[in-house]
């Protein structure tokens, strides 16, 4: 490789050693080929290797989407079989402990990435922890005391194995230039969507399984809520495979970002980026995902509550409703690659929570029908037969609200031959605001559900384009675990949150308050608005002398 590089186009380096002793620059001399002179290209057969590894990464948050979202949808009915006192409070924290045990990880492996200069390593650990996690989840039921630990424990750990998001994403912040990046980034936030559709789509297309399933015995039991966990094991245990047949350890160095260096071999010069401006990506993050963790955790009771669905009809309606909103954010995904180009990012980020904010005004309850109680009639069996008619939801009876002279739905009763535990549906009477509360109408219900599945995607990516470019050249595996975090944090407490509230107060109050806090947020974006761009260095500055 030259040593006496006056101008670098692009600076192509790996840090796995084997792998750079066969990189090689081209260099053009003169202007041929419309090149210009001192340009240095890339060797065609690394360029297919850094992409055949990014693809690769593509596949690794694909993957980490499906380990959370094939359970999402029966994780309330699982919780019920596993314990059938427990509360929608106790919900939040299951759903929570898959993203604290991502909050851990994430600056963990990031800054293990870093310390390591490569990133496969934490990524395997992450790996094998997601598959033993899941096999973990998938054996509950054979476990006597404490279950309800142990589904924390495991979606814990699931989450933990998670905290590989934060690797992927500054693996292809290194492996990428400025104009390759915001595609990239929608790239790899559409396979993560694509992981959120597919991922209901197996647990819906596993419900025929039933329950107790064809095999229920100790020592293996698999049915509609265990087959999920043993399949997300088997496609761990193929991306692991992937990670050391295929991938590559590759870095990039743009020159957009404006500086010369006199040795391609060394390290690029030590710089701060705008601290304030990274605060605030991680403020504008954590609200983007806490908007999605509320969104994920009140589907199945809020549609139980308003709907009088059985948990089976949940897991299964839930399930559709999820994978058709996860072929909306592929869309999404689709245009933004496109209006990235012609549009400023920082728009698109202000227009995606524009969407979140009428996704939520959609979703208030008015008028003066009121959701079903559970105070008339109760199902006989927790779950319907394979027979039974998946699709339909029979029309309630009418009874009168005690604190209304307004009509509340009784519910129905849905026939099942096989017999079983009975099981309670419709707005509990516990919460005493069934009885004054408008029902959130299907219509409302699927509206709202389309707004937030356009502007969840939008300000996602946009967030981490952003920030990835306002952190510069440097590997960014510390940082992007601190961006994770905050995200995981968000899923952390917004379902707390949300079960608290929507315990307390019902749907309206919830949904008010989730209003506020994105109207807060589209403040702050205007408040830093001019903060929010790439890094670059400034005007002359060099390298040090040494380098």
């Amino acid at each position: 490789m030259d040593k006496n590089i006056s101008v670098v186009s692009i600076k192509y380096f790996t840090q796995n050693e084997r792998v750079e002793a066969e990189i090689e620059m081209w260099k053009y001399n003169g202007t041929s080929n419309g090149m210009p002179s001192n340009t240095f290209v890339e060797n065609p057969k690394v360029r297919q290797s850094r992409w055949r590894s990014i693809r690769v990464m593509y596949l690794t948050m694909f993957l980490s989407s499906v380990s959370f979202s094939i359970c999402m949808s029966s994780i309330w009915p699982f919780l019920k079989l596993l314990d059938t006192d427990a509360t929608t409070d106790l919900l939040g924290w299951v759903v929570a402990s898959y993203s604290i045990g991502q909050l851990i990880a994430s600056p963990f492996f990031g800054k293990m990435a870093n310390c390591l200069g490569r990133s496969r390593e934490p990524l395997v650990v992450s790996l094998i922890i997601n598959i033993l996690a899941n096999i973990l989840y998938a054996y509950l039921e054979d476990i006597k005391e404490h279950r309800l630990v142990a589904l924390i424990a495991a979606r814990a750990l699931i989450g933990f194995g998670a905290g590989n998001v934060a690797v992927v994403r500054s693996y292809l912040s290194g492996a990428t230039t400025i104009k390759e990046r915001t595609a990239a980034m929608a790239n790899l936030s559409a396979f993560q969507a694509i992981g959120f559709i597919v991922g209901p789509a197996i647990q819906t297309a596993m419900v025929p399984i039933g329950y107790p399933g064809p095999v229920h015995k100790s020592g293996i039991r698999i049915n509609l809520y265990t087959a999920p966990a043993f399949l997300s094991a088997l496609v761990g245990l193929l991306n692991l495979i992937l990670l050391f047949v295929v991938f590559r350890e590759h870095r990039v160095v743009d020159e957009e970002y404006n500086f010369s260096i006199q040795d391609t071999g060394r390290e690029i010069p030590e710089y701060t980026p705008d601290i304030f401006a990274v605060v605030a990506s991680n403020i504008i993050f954590f609200v983007v995902l806490f908007i999605f963790a509320v969104f994920e955790t009140i589907g199945t009771p809020l549609t139980m509550n308003m709907y009088a669905w059985t948990r089976a009809h949940a897991t299964l309606y839930n399930g559709i409703i999820l994978a058709v909103g996860g072929v909306v954010a592929i869309l999404v995904f689709i245009v933004i690659k496109f209006l990235s180009k012609k549009i400023n990012e920082r728009f698109l980020l202000i227009g995606g929570l524009v969407c979140c904010l009428l996704g939520f005004v959609v979703y208030l309850p008015w008028g003066h029908n009121y959701p079903p109680s559970q105070m008339a009639k109760i199902y006989p069996n927790s779950t319907p037969s394979i027979n039974e008619s998946w699709f339909t939801v029979l029309p309630s009876a009418q009874t009168i609200s005690p604190y209304h002279n307004q009509s509340i739905k009784a519910p129905a009763v849905v026939g099942n031959s096989s017999g079983g535990n009975p099981e309670a549906t419709g707005c509990p009477d516990a919460y005493q605001w069934c009885a004054y509360t408008p029902i959130v109408t299907l219509a409302q219900f699927l509206c709202g559900t389309a707004l937030i599945c356009i502007g969840y995607p939008t300000g996602n990516v946009m967030s981490y384009a952003l920030y990835s470019k306002i952190l510069g050249p440097k590997p960014q595996g510390t940082m992007m675990g601190f961006l994770t975090a905050s995200g995981s944090l968000a899923r952390t407490v917004g379902p707390i949150f949300v079960s608290l509230i929507y315990n307390s107060f019902g749907p309206r109050v919830t949904f008010l308050s989730m209003c506020g806090m994105i109207i807060l947020t589209l403040g702050w974006i205007l408040f830093v608005y001019k903060r929010l761009v790439p890094f670059r260095f400034e005007k002359g500055m060099e390298p040090p002398s040494d380098i």
